[in-house]
């Protein structure tokens, strides 16, 4: 399975209740879908998926699969705490027709003597039992977990054990993985703010948070890569700069939902603990935004 291209870790829409508003997935992905968006992530961190019960995490990936173009591939996020809910999930989606999981890192039990042997045995034994291909991801600044590259490499020899989502922005990690992974095996970044370096080092493409807002800047930074026009990339790598910085680093998913609004697509409030952000901080991403193509 080729993953290439941008890939958006989709928001999950709540109205003002905290419930999920079936109507505007139907918005959103309606309107990705006219853009060349390779397919959707859904349950990610970018959905909030911590704070869905599995009841609605089978609602969203039922309505997704339901309006996606079928040129989408569709990738569930299923990381759960043991390998045992991660399976019971991953199995679920594969049966709703999802074509391969993003899985987590286990964090809660983060002080483990062997941090790395526990990663790679958590990930095998999922990969062992899952019935579709698996994509590791690492987000060592919300988890405080960082999978090391040795054991991105032994995990790279699993057969069902596909790709690594790796959010950490640091190229030096990139480049290492890149070159020591088995052939094959598939390195995408979720960085937006290292998209252009990283495909020039040989990611082939990305999951990325801002896409939900802003997918045409992402798309055309991928273009510009696929054509080996390196002026167009960096430029666009320069343009989407702080725009991405301020609804991923600095203010989260609260300050993205409030980016997708401005941009005609339905972010909404995210679900309690957290909260819409304040007036100054809408103000930045309001300026961020205002002269890029989204």
């Amino acid at each position: 399975m080729k993953l290439q291209g941008i890939f958006p870790p989709i928001a999950t829409p709540f109205d003002h209740n905290g419930n999920i508003y079936i109507s505007k997935i139907q918005h959103n992905v309606e309107k990705w879908n006219l853009t060349s968006l390779a397919g959707y992530v859904v349950m990610g961190s970018t959905g909030e998926s911590v704070m869905l019960t599995p009841e609605e995490k089978y609602t969203m990936w039922e309505e997704v699969a339901k309006y996606a173009a079928p040129d989408k591939l569709l990738i569930a996020g299923t990381g759960m705490e043991s390998v045992r809910e991660t399976v019971a999930l991953t199995n679920r989606a594969a049966e709703m027709g999802y074509r391969a999981a993003m899985v987590r890192t286990p964090h809660y039990y983060k002080n483990l003597v062997n941090r790395a042997c526990a990663q790679t045995l958590f990930f095998r034994a999922v990969a062992d039992q899952s019935r579709i291909p698996v994509i590791v991801y690492n987000w060592p600044q919300a988890t405080g977990v960082d999978i090391p590259v040795e054991a991105v490499v032994a995990l790279s020899e699993h057969p069902n054990v596909i790709a690594i989502k790796e959010s950490s922005g640091n190229l030096e990690k990139v480049m290492q993985m890149i070159r020591e992974v088995k052939h094959g095996f598939q390195v995408l970044v979720g960085s937006a703010p290292t998209l252009w370096p990283s495909l020039l080092m040989g990611a082939c493409g990305a999951i990325l948070a801002y896409a939900n807002a802003a997918p045409y800047s992402t798309i055309a930074i991928w273009e510009a890569y696929r054509t080996r026009e390196d002026a167009a990339g960096l430029d666009w790598q320069n343009r989407i700069g702080r725009a991405s910085a301020l609804v991923t680093a600095k203010y989260g998913i609260p300050g993205l939902k409030y980016a997708m609004d401005l941009n005609g697509y339905y972010g909404g409030p995210p679900r309690l603990p957290l909260t819409p952000p304040p007036a100054e901080a809408k103000q930045e991403i309001e300026e961020a935004f205002r002269d890029l193509k989204c």
